[in-house]
């Protein structure tokens, strides 16, 4: 035989036949172990040894053996195989949403309102995969999106760069939510106008309820009686008769306090859409690509559902 550089593609069934005929000496009987015809197991072993230009056994009319190239081949199988192996079970496992990971950063109204039913929905049908969380303001969502810590992110309408994409899933609206003896408390519906006269509980800048208040009365602005970080500090003032707010339908669910209205607003910009953020060249893992296809399917009725309660806190 001569030899040269080998040049082959090592295949797992190569290397478990190569595996049984070290193990039996037996080209019968380690065709049956592998479950093929003997013609077909020779032709692998030659296929193998021509691959690799190296003798591997030694046969004759009695015995099969192993060469010296094929006892070191056989060091190398051994450890090859089960590596092959796992390796190949892993990725089964991932292809068939056994085992992953999947990171979302979504505004904390979108985690706290419609996210968990999504998610118990999701890991109910795919306990195996790693779910990571991150409920961050708006900016904070296109950065995690933009640096690849996070697969997507669920946030309010932005303007991603020319890296990023959006696609609007959702809207919500707003709602005043104040005490009962406020002078406005009386109203059925009201609009911006309505509201500008009063003080009221805003939240900080960068916040994406703020920056869509804002933008519906611009270049008027709010009266700020104080400026809060999150919902459930705003729910707590209202309650304790600091002053009233404006929400979106999402985060009604921080205000579940007693003697509290919740009194539906008319804005300029009347719906805060939400979105999935994704980057232009992402390629999601299936895992995530799975949970795509939930927050598409589902997303847009449980906005609706929320909205259609019409809610009054008292």
């Amino acid at each position: 035989m001569s030899y040269s550089k080998p040049t082959m593609n090592l295949t797992l069934r190569q290397m478990k036949a190569f595996a049984a005929l070290a193990t039996m000496r037996n080209f019968t009987r380690a065709a049956e172990h592998c479950n093929i015809t003997q013609s077909a197991f020779s032709a692998l072993i030659v296929n193998l040894e021509s691959g690799l230009n190296a003798r591997l056994f030694s046969r004759n009319t009695r015995n099969v053996e192993l060469t010296a190239e094929g006892e070191v081949f056989l060091n190398i199988v051994n450890h090859l195989i089960p590596e092959t192996e796992r390796a190949l079970s892993e990725m089964q496992d991932h292809v068939s949403r056994r085992k992953g990971r999947v990171a979302i950063a979504a505004l904390p109204t979108i985690f706290s309102s419609l996210l968990p039913d999504i998610i118990a929905t999701f890991l109910n049908e795919y306990p195996g995969i790693e779910l990571i969380v991150e409920d961050v303001p708006n900016t904070a969502c296109v950065e995690l999106v933009r640096s690849r810590r996070v697969d997507f992110a669920l946030c309010a309408s932005a303007e991603p760069g020319t890296d990023l994409v959006m696609e609007k899933l959702a809207s919500d609206t707003f709602y005043f939510v104040c005490q009962p003896n406020h002078p406005l408390a009386d109203y059925k519906r009201l609009c911006a106008v309505d509201i500008l006269p009063y003080s009221i509980i805003v939240f900080e800048k960068a916040s994406s309820i703020r920056q869509h208040l804002d933008a519906c009365v611009y270049p008027k602005q709010w009266i700020k009686v104080l400026q809060v970080n999150n919902l459930s500090t705003a729910a707590g003032l209202v309650a304790a008769g600091i002053g009233p707010t404006i929400v979106p339908v999402l985060g009604l669910c921080q205000f579940n306090l007693k003697n509290l209205l919740a009194i539906p607003v008319t804005l300029p910009i009347n719906e805060r859409d939400i979105c999935l953020l994704r980057r232009k060249d992402a390629t999601e893992s299936i895992a995530a690509q799975e949970f795509i296809r939930l927050l598409r399917s589902r997303l847009a009725h449980e906005v609706a559902l929320l909205a259609s309660r019409q809610p009054t806190l008292k």
